[in-house]
């Protein structure tokens, strides 16, 4: 296990604080290719890791349809990603946070007006070895897992034979463990039993092989049902129910259902933002990512769109 958790508020707190310091030594600015439109071009984008699944689909998909158009992803943690799009590196940014005040109050100062749309509904995950025989977990176990106060799988069941928890998650700048940390209110260092890796695949490979980790990773990575990747990761680990606060005996998993009905009480959105002064690539694809083509594949890859109708189907088994 690498990279054992001690600064995460230090570099979280830098990034909530504005940037300041970091984005003032920005990239070169990008004037309007000859040529570019909505449909046609070529840019580089950043996105937050946890999407990638997601987004190398709705590339595939875009530039399939416009071939004149080429999209190339930077995969990063969250924190790098903002701090591209804050210095001017790139035009457009896929993340699960939307700028603070200070940073739409920086970018304004130079005549930059970010446009930003939700596009998803993603959850966080928590998966499991598949030989933890615990799969169902209350929202305040998870609360005081993240506060220190059950460090131990005999907490959450007495009749448990396993050690010490392992919490593992994608990285210190990683937008997952920022979303559990504003969640729980949490102002402080995480445990000392909290271990950052490199990514979400990473973090469901270790879980394949350590029966003490619980970890946490966007449900994008094991959503898509008809994606052998993603259904090669889900083969290895399990995916832990969680249940509401205060409502003990009500377990939901990550589905795209409890997701859209807010039943499962880890939901964020997925947001494009883009701060391109002209009507180009990087604005059309935000666009038709949140139209209809772009929302179909969000739903087929096992997300809640956020732009176009959802309607619920029950299925009852006979």
């Amino acid at each position: 296990m690498r990279n054992r958790l001690h600064n995460v508020k230090d570099r979280q707190g830098l990034l909530m604080m504005g940037l300041l310091v970091l984005i003032l030594a920005s990239c070169s600015g990008r004037q309007k290719p000859l040529n570019e439109t909505p449909t046609r071009g070529d840019i580089v984008i950043s996105v937050d890791e946890s999407f990638q699944p997601l987004i190398d689909a709705e590339i595939n998909a875009f530039t399939g349809l416009y071939r004149n158009a080429t999209i190339t992803p930077v995969y990063k943690p969250e924190y790098d990603v903002l701090i591209d799009f804050l210095r001017d590196c790139v035009q457009v940014a896929v993340t699960s946070t939307l700028l603070t005040d200070d940073q739409v109050a920086y970018l304004l100062d130079q005549q930059i007006i970010v446009k930003s749309v939700a596009v998803a509904h993603d959850a966080l995950a928590l998966i499991v070895n598949r030989r933890n025989p615990d799969s169902l977990l209350t929202y305040e176990n998870v609360r005081d897992i993240f506060l220190g106060k059950i460090t131990r799988w005999n907490q959450v069941n007495p009749s448990s034979r396993l050690g010490d928890i392992k919490v593992v998650f994608d990285n210190t700048k990683s937008g997952n463990v920022r979303y559990f940390k504003e969640k729980f209110e949490i102002d402080t260092t995480l445990p000392a039993n909290f271990y950052a890796l490199n990514n979400n695949e990473e973090v469901i490979n270790y879980i394949s092989t350590d029966p003490d980790g619980l970890g946490i990773i966007s449900v994008n990575w094991i959503s898509d049902k008809d994606d052998s990747t993603s259904m090669s990761f889900i083969t290895k680990i399990k995916v832990v129910a969680v249940s509401l606060p205060f409502l003990d005996d009500s377990f939901a998993y990550p589905l795209q259902g409890s997701i859209y009905e807010r039943s499962y009480p880890f939901t964020r959105d997925v947001y494009i933002m883009s701060r391109e002064t002209f009507l180009g690539l990087g604005r059309g694809f935000m666009q038709w990512v949140a139209a209809d083509q772009g929302q179909r594949i969000v739903l087929k890859s096992g997300l809640v769109p956020a732009t176009m109708p959802v309607r619920l189907i029950e299925v009852k088994s006979h």
